[in-house]
């Protein structure tokens, strides 16, 4: 079939390399590329946060695990590697659905709880380079034969193709004339200087990570809803620098070398689903929130489950 998908986000080429992999002609089309996308400016690092419906995006988020890993071992350029990260809570929670499903998942004994915090857990989990990773899947989509252009799309309804796939993320509020969609504004700080494992409060109006990739540790955060400010906030910076120092009393700022503002496309719940408008046949793929990444291949796999089934109609 002939697909069109528009947005190069992590989700946009996800579901353009699985769609090409299932034997379909893929055009990709966008407004912006990287480095200039949101996805550029995700932490990044698999785990399931602002998303919801628990009972998809659980599912979703465990085959991305696997196939991230998978990446990791047969293609080191793409810039993935796997680091510790201890998450702490401020009550006692179930486990999440998905920590059965991966490599490494255990409780934290009480005296290994950060001060202030009364439980937590450790958990192994793929750390995403955005620099290397957006660049080596659109070199992915050209290697099997996708085309990529710049494009504005401003009504699905002016397209021709078999198939619309909508990966447009905060675009399709205008796009789709959603307004459930909504930004969740995030700030973060990149640091040189490796805290050795990750830490994260991961409740909105206390979240706090310090990920560490190869190149920098990234502090954040910020989840500010309906905030669709990209200016770089002072305020914001020194709440971060103070939340983050509270985990990491060794943290350095004399280390900061960067800093970046990212709007997450958050909705009540991931639209994933499809759509016939006006005899033109539309895969929505957007609303992934702070979990883009994370779910970024279930996802695709799910776009491309959804078109087999229209061929096969």
């Amino acid at each position: 079939m002939d697909c069109l998908v528009i947005g190069a986000g992590v989700s946009g080429l996800s579901c353009a390399v699985r769609l090409l992999e299932a034997g379909h002609s893929v055009k990709l089309v966008s407004e912006s590329f990287s480095p200039d996308t949101v996805s550029d400016t995700a932490a990044a690092i698999w785990y399931p946060f602002l998303v919801q419906p628990v009972e998809k995006t659980d599912r979703w988020g465990v085959d991305t695990y696997r196939e991230l890993m998978r990446i990791m071992h047969e293609s080191p350029e793409a810039g993935i590697s796997m680091r510790l990260g201890r998450e702490y809570l401020r009550k006692v929670v179930p486990s999440p659905g998905w920590s059965s499903e991966i490599t490494h998942f255990r409780l934290l004994d009480p005296s290994e709880v950060a001060k202030g915090y009364v439980h937590g857990w450790e958990f192994e989990s793929p750390i995403i380079e955005m620099p290397l990773y957006l660049p080596w899947l659109m070199r992915l989509v050209r290697e099997l034969g996708g085309i990529i252009e710049t494009a504005t799309v401003a009504s699905l309804g002016d397209i021709e193709a078999d198939v619309i796939v909508n990966c447009t993320g905060m675009g399709a509020r205008e796009l789709c004339d959603d307004e459930r969609l909504e930004p969740i504004r995030g700030q973060v700080i990149y640091l040189k200087q490796d805290p050795g494992i990750g830490q994260f409060d991961q409740q909105p109006d206390t979240l706090t990570y310090t990920i560490p990739r190869s190149d920098v540790t990234v502090l954040g955060g910020t989840a500010q809803v309906g905030d669709w400010n990209l200016e770089i906030s002072e305020a914001d910076e020194e709440n971060i620098l103070a939340k983050c120092e509270e985990l990491w009393p060794e943290l350095d700022r004399a280390n900061i070398v960067g800093r970046a503002v990212g709007l997450r496309p958050s909705r009540y719940e991931v639209r994933l689903e499809k759509e016939v408008l006006g005899g033109q046949t539309i895969i929505h793929n957007y609303g992934h929130g702070g979990a883009g990444v994370t779910l970024s291949w279930g996802c695709a796999d799910e776009v491309a489950r959804l078109v087999e089934e229209l061929g096969q109609s």
